[in-house]
């Protein structure tokens, strides 16, 4: 399934409106972690899966990438990229993550952002990845992390005070699709344990080079209301991995 709630009016309003959309990998809570796991990408080609507003691609070209490809099924996030870039070096075109097709060793580096756990079979994509990757090439994702993913609810138990008292984990090895409500809309999300992401990469021919689950900064915590109870369970996985 290729979902495109994107696209959708209500909920493109509701997702423009969040920090991070307005603010940029600033307002990311993970990026202060995920930057530091990028390769040198000066000279590169980079591949920028579910590029969004393309916040990944300007960065890539900040530092220097020599040409930069950003990819996304909605029109939306697309149009708005073209318009927030001036740069004849990044290229955006519209395509489901699960459809590229692109000639062997043509990229890099790739990247995927927030936008893996939207898609039911992992493995074929990892393949794919790994197919248009040069030899040694780098692939940098955050996804879901599989602790925050494993019950449809993705929320916090409360207590009768409404005061947060723990994160439920359950059917974490019941691996598969998820409702979630996410932005007051239900979203299709695709659960997976941490092993079953490793081990998918591993198939596919990488070999992985660092993980890191999402933590918020110390200037995060003191700055945004509500987020030293981000550093109690991890929102994010993130994973670098090199072709072998």
């Amino acid at each position: 399934m290729k979902q495109n709630k994107y696209d959708e009016a209500e909920f493109f309003g509701n997702y423009c409106q969040m920090a991070r959309s307005t603010q940029g990998l600033k307002a990311a809570g993970e990026w202060h972690e995920l930057q530091t796991m990028l390769p040198e990408l000066k000279g590169k080609n980079v591949l920028d899966l579910g590029c969004g507003f393309g916040w990944h691609c300007r960065y890539a070209r900040e530092q220097q990438a020599r040409s930069v490809f950003g990819l996304d099924l909605s029109e939306n996030m697309l149009q708005r990229a073209r318009e927030m870039t001036d740069d004849p070096h990044i290229e955006y075109q519209r395509m489901a993550i699960e459809d590229i097709d692109f000639a062997p060793g043509q990229f890099d580096v790739v990247i995927s952002s927030l936008a893996l756990h939207y898609i039911e079979r992992l493995d074929q994509v990892y393949a794919k990845i790994n197919a248009c990757l040069v030899q040694g090439g780098t692939f940098v994702l955050s996804a879901e992390h599989p602790i925050f993913t494993a019950r449809a609810e993705q929320d916090w138990h409360y207590g009768p005070g409404g005061e947060i008292l723990h994160w439920p984990v359950d059917h974490y090895h019941e691996e598969g699709q998820r409702v979630a409500n996410f932005l007051n809309q239900d979203v299709v999300k695709y659960h997976r344990t941490l092993a079953t992401h490793l081990n998918e990469l591993i198939q596919a021919g990488f070999v992985i080079q660092q993980v890191a689950e999402s933590k918020p900064s110390p200037e995060m915590m003191e700055q945004i209301p509500g987020m030293r109870d981000e550093s109690r369970r991890p929102m994010f996985l993130m994973i670098a991995a090199v072709k072998a």
